[in-house]
């Protein structure tokens, strides 16, 4: 999952930042609505978590300038601003979720996570193939019942491929799915991560095959 967070107190932005990583997700951080509009042209986001309070104005306008150019993104509004009035606003601005700071942790990786789990989000709970199991929900990567154990790379490259299975992933896909927007990148370091993630799925015994297309990308399929 690749979040796009739109804060600019830059304590909330750390801390925020940390508790998302930790869950292998990736993180961009902007301070202002003007940088999210700017980000959020690319298509490359999964969800939004959005303050009100910034530099540039209310973050709700943010949503309705989505919304009106038929952007659908998930968006969880996030911010000190959590009476009932200022809850019935952002859910009528076009916000798919509104939490108030301060929240507790667990709540607020529920609630992205149920987000993706709407319709539009198109993510399934668990994904199977050969003895491969993923998990979206938790990030866990179960082989014949047995959890294998990757680094957060290597998590992101397989959420990547597990999610187009049968089809091919280029290689420009994979990279924003794998890295953020101020990660330094090796030129071989995609490369490096599909390979460390097809070595243990095939010391696993998961039936699957990570195949690459020269210059193109990668095809993640059941091994005949």
């Amino acid at each position: 999952m690749r979040v796009l967070l739109v804060e600019d107190e830059k304590e909330m932005v750390v801390a925020l930042s940390n508790i998302l990583t930790r869950q292998n997700m990736i993180v961009d951080a902007v301070a202002t609505i003007e940088a999210a509009e700017h980000v959020l042209k690319d298509n490359v986001h999964d969800v939004v978590v959005l303050d009100r309070q910034l530099p540039d104005g209310d973050g709700l306008s943010l949503i309705q300038r989505l919304r009106a150019r038929g952007q659908t993104i998930p968006v969880l509004v996030l911010t000190a601003r959590g009476d009932l009035d200022d809850r019935v606003t952002g859910l009528q601005s076009g916000a798919d979720d509104y939490l108030g700071k301060p929240f507790a942790t667990e709540e607020l990786l529920a609630r992205l996570r149920a987000l993706l789990r709407r319709p539009s989000g198109l993510i399934p709970d668990v994904a199977k193939i050969g003895g491969l199991e993923f998990d979206f929900a938790h990030r866990e990567v179960w082989v014949m019942g047995e959890r294998v154990e990757m680094p957060r790379r290597e998590i992101l490259v397989l959420e990547a491929l597990m999610r187009r299975m049968g089809r091919m992933v280029q290689r420009a896909t994979l990279m924003e799915a794998v890295f953020g927007m101020n990660d330094e990148i090796d030129s071989n370091a995609l490369d490096t991560h599909i390979s460390r993630v097809r070595r243990k799925l095939t010391e696993a015994g998961a039936g699957v095959t990570i195949n690459g297309i020269r210059g193109l990308g990668y095809l993640l399929r059941e091994t005949a």
